[in-house]
């Protein structure tokens, strides 16, 4: 199975005391991070044990200190960031992208700020600021779209049509947003199910076709006939069902076999959501770690 450094969350904090410590310029950074989400900043060790505090950010710039700060705080229950110290840190802080509500951070487990900042600069360029306008236009037609698609996983394709590329909603088109009212109340595709053949021949993620991405990132079921590698697997939706193909539909329904218990092309298959057929044919088996 392919792993992550770090599991990327979303902690809200609005309310809650969190702990800085330090004086010098790399702790202001954290304490104008830690108003921002409408935390409340506490600058001393004791009081933060005392009221319970579970964050912490330490930015002396006296190593030791730091080192001496982390280990008090830790043993006291809290999660600790140490600037510029990665191998201190229980949580390292990316660099945000924010078109509120819609935020994206960009980490790289302290490995280096300035690549994360510069990736987020590329991506300003890209993604217009109505991102955020639309992200609250989708989250007030939720009870309608919960009335049109009580199963959820039609309400999940039904969206996912809009905000794919090209897509009614699309999320690069800075206008959508204006669009979301006409798109809950008119005509919509019918959510039918289809089945589609990928052949994978490269472990590396990077060589995917932007079609096959789109797929993985889409798939309520993967059957996977062959040792598919997990970095690829890791493109795919972390809860899409996984198969193993064992030369049968198995069930699949509309799915068409051929003479080699292969599928003819791509087949629909009626409420049963997008399902993918992985097909893992290496180039040069050989190679293949």
């Amino acid at each position: 199975m392919s792993t992550i450094a770090s599991l990327p969350l979303f902690h809200r904090i609005a309310g809650q005391k969190v702990l800085v410590l330090g004086d010098g310029p790399a702790a202001e950074p954290k304490r104008r991070l830690v108003k921002r989400a409408g935390g409340v900043v506490v600058d001393d060790l004791a009081r933060a044990v005392d009221e319970g505090v579970r964050l912490a950010f330490i930015a002396y710039d006296d190593a030791q200190a730091c080192e001496v700060a982390a280990i008090n705080a830790r043993c006291a229950g809290m999660l600790v960031n140490v600037v510029d110290r990665p191998e201190l840190c229980d949580f390292t802080t990316p660099s945000i992208l924010d078109r509120d509500p819609l935020l994206i951070a960009i980490g790289t487990g302290g490995a280096s700020a300035g690549l994360a900042k510069h990736v987020r600069l590329r991506l300003e360029r890209v993604l217009p600021d109505s991102l955020g306008l639309l992200a609250k236009a989708l989250e007030a037609v939720r009870p309608a779209l919960r009335a049109r698609f009580p199963d959820g996983a039609d309400r999940r394709r039904a969206v996912d049509a809009a905000l794919r590329e090209g897509g009614a909603l699309d999320p690069l088109d800075s206008d959508a947003f204006q669009r979301v009212d006409a798109w809950i109340g008119g005509e919509m595709p019918p959510t039918q199910g289809a089945v589609i053949e990928l052949v994978l021949t490269s472990e590396d993620p990077d060589e995917l076709t932007l079609r096959q991405a789109r797929l993985l990132g889409e798939a309520d079921v993967l059957w996977l006939d062959g040792a598919v590698p997990s970095a690829l697997l890791s493109r795919a939706r972390a809860d899409a069902e996984r198969r193993v193909w064992t030369g049968s539909s198995g069930g699949l329904a509309g799915v068409k076999e051929g003479s080699g218990g292969g599928l003819e092309g791509a087949k629909t298959a009626p409420d049963a959501g997008l399902s993918l057929i992985l097909r893992w044919r290496p180039a040069n088996p050989s190679e293949v770690r």
